[in-house]
């Protein structure tokens, strides 16, 4: 029996799309990182924390372990630094590295608050000193849970500023009863908006991370923010990235230090 023509083109059509929804023409690739000085380096990750629309690709995880980093994928660890990544589906990344001597560097990107709203680049800054100086006040000035906030990184444009926040509770809280010296340690993204005037904060956040640890612990630990480990587009072709860890003494780079 001869199948008609028109029936062997539909199936065609119908199996390639069947095979694109399912990603298989998305062609994998390899992602290098070379890392200098990273002899104390015990895991790269990568993290596809948003989608192309800015929502998170997975819960927060309240059983979060700050020595322990959940990613989608870890590289492999070469000889002289190389660690590489083989079989990345094509997308956005953060890196993450994590160092043997409790320090854990990251990189991010300002994802929408609000819906509709652009990704703003982890190199975006904020250009008028005025407008950066009454935000930061303003949080300075907020009431919060914690009794450590302190922003990080701000970025944005003349309508939206997007400030990446670390907030600490080191002091007594509800879990001591069942966690004797827990600690909560929390890093956001807030958004401030150019309002009638004037720059208010919105009231929805983006929440990256939120870890419980005991205080002692917490306060013994260095976890960094590097725009250079941020929004990695990973596509078809192999990509190497270049990359020096920080000395943390010099604290050149935003986030929790040992205190």
């Amino acid at each position: 029996m001869t199948i008609p023509r028109y029936m062997r083109l539909a199936a065609a059509m119908s199996l390639a799309a069947a095979l694109t929804g399912a990603g298989f023409y998305a062609q994998a690739a390899q992602l290098a990182v070379e890392i200098a000085g990273g002899e104390n380096v015990a895991l790269v990750g990568a993290l596809q924390r948003w989608d192309a629309d800015g929502n998170p690709t997975r819960k927060v995880n309240p059983k979060a372990k700050i020595d322990a980093p959940e990613v989608d994928a870890t590289a492999v660890r070469q000889a002289s630094g190389r660690w590489v990544f083989k079989n990345l589906k094509p997308a956005k990344y953060d890196l993450v590295i994590l160092a043997r001597t409790r320090v854990r560097i990251e990189g991010w990107e300002y994802a929408p608050v609000l819906e509709f709203d652009p990704f703003f680049p982890p190199t975006a800054t904020v250009a008028d000193e005025d407008v950066r100086s009454q935000i930061i006040d303003h949080i300075r000035k907020s009431p919060q849970y914690e009794n450590k906030v302190e922003p990080l990184y701000l970025g944005g444009d003349d309508k939206a500023v997007r400030v990446l926040m670390m907030l600490i509770r080191d002091k007594p809280t509800s879990y001591e009863a069942d966690f004797p010296g827990a600690a909560t340690l929390r890093f956001e993204i807030w958004q401030y908006s150019y309002q009638y005037g004037g720059w208010a904060k919105e009231k929805r956040t983006r929440v990256m991370h939120r870890v419980i640890l005991h205080r002692d612990e917490l306060r013994k630990w260095t976890w960094l923010w590097d725009p250079k480990l941020g929004a990695i587009e990973v596509g078809g072709a192999a990509k190497t990235i270049h990359y020096t860890m920080p000395d943390p003494a010099e604290k050149k780079l935003r986030g929790l230090y040992p205190y």
